[in-house]
């Protein structure tokens, strides 16, 4: 059989993960297929030939497009050339919506199959990508069920290949060993802090965290909090908002899951460690703050009530959402104090999110490596 060629592009940190795995999967099937694009470490790991590298175009909000325009744009002429002049087998895109749809565009025009893994978040804000999505792309490789229904409203072709996150989320320590290696006391509760993998993530929402972690700490002294040091955040990022602070924080590094499993309540940055805490079931309150100028463009162009994922798989608010202004330490603690002290909410809360898990189906990457399979003629 002459050599087949995927092109694979992922252009966020999740992404690469997601795609490293899915290069795996179909690597076990078919040894000899070469891929090759964009990605970062986890993809180079997985035997892809990195033509551009992700790790310098991860973004955030409208002021970071802007000051990463240029590397944007000179990463989107060498995949573009690049899709030209090999002509892959098959496309695979990996969320990166912005970037990405655009290089469906050439490949549909240049006769290459399009398969999209992992949805633009079309369903909530900027439904206008849809007709280019149902232009471009041959399957839509979905990761929520309800994102089923809507793309075959749109007579989009899509498949619910499942959440992959469901493979991915499980500690590696049981509780009582992860609270011994992280020097907690068991008959103590723990809280966890969850402030986000970006800088400006940290520098907005970490010291709301920690001023929340005072009031806490005056109402019940025998509270501990932790915090997981995102792999993308040093040390040295985190020391100045800690060292400001009262309170003892423990941090604790690369071990996000046995973090989670050790915590009786959450304060989360919104985002996709949303869900990962939804599958570990515990209890949590969601904060966001970003610019004035981007939160006014969200509030015109988001479409969904609720920006929590855990809430919008659930149709409805399970878990608090305390967003810009409601962001205070003050609300922070207060809903802390009612997962902790109000059993009856903390459970129904616990309930719910085991229901989302349900909901969710599972062997994700072997799913997609075998529609990978498929559209690339592999066999």
């Amino acid at each position: 059989m002459q050599e087949k060629n995927i092109m694979i592009s992922a252009g966020e940190a999740s992404g690469d993960m997601h795609a490293a795995n899915l290069v795996q999967k179909v690597k076990r099937i078919a040894p000899n297929v070469r891929f090759y694009g964009m990605g970062a470490n986890l993809m180079r790991n997985a035997g892809v030939d990195i033509i551009v590298d992700a790790n310098d175009l991860s973004i955030i909000g409208l002021l970071e497009i802007v000051t990463k325009f240029a590397k944007i744009h000179q990463a989107f002429q060498i995949m573009e050339n690049a899709l030209r002049q090999n002509k892959p087998d098959l496309l695979i895109l990996v969320d990166y919506p912005g970037f990405n749809l655009r290089l469906a565009k050439v490949a549909k025009k240049t006769g290459i199959k399009v398969l999209y893994f992992i949805s633009p978040k079309v369903w909530a804000w900027n439904q206008g990508r849809v007709a280019i999505i149902k232009k471009y792309v041959d399957m839509m490789a979905v990761i929520f069920p309800f994102e089923v229904d809507f793309y075959k409203k749109w007579q989009v072709p899509v498949t619910f290949v499942g959440n992959p996150l469901l493979e991915i989320v499980k500690p590696k320590l049981t509780r009582a060993t992860a609270q011994q290696a992280f020097n907690l006391d068991p008959n103590c509760k723990t809280i966890g802090l969850f402030p986000g993998s970006r800088k400006s993530e940290i520098k907005r929402l970490l010291p709301i965290m920690l001023e929340a972690t005072k009031l806490l700490k005056n109402q019940n002294p025998s509270l501990q909090f932790i915090l997981p040091q995102a792999s993308s955040i040093t040390i040295n990022e985190l020391q100045p908002f800690l060292h400001s602070s009262s309170v003892e924080v423990r941090v604790i590094k690369d071990q996000n899951y046995d973090v989670m499993q050790v915590c009786d309540a959450i304060i989360a940055a919104s985002g996709t460690v949303t869900l990962e805490i939804a599958i570990m079931a515990i209890p949590l309150v969601l904060i966001y703050k970003t610019s004035w100028l981007e939160y006014q463009v969200a509030k015109l162009v988001i479409k969904i009530p609720c920006i929590g994922l855990c809430n919008i798989l659930a149709g409805r608010k399970i878990v608090q959402e305390l967003l810009q202004q409601d962001a205070t330490p003050e609300n922070i603690a207060k809903e802390i104090g009612k997962i902790l002290n109000d059993s009856h909410y903390r459970e129904e809360m616990i309930d719910n999110l085991t229901a989302i898990k349900s909901s969710l189906k599972t062997n994700t990457h072997k799913n997609i490596a075998q529609l990978v399979i498929e559209m690339a003629n592999l066999q």
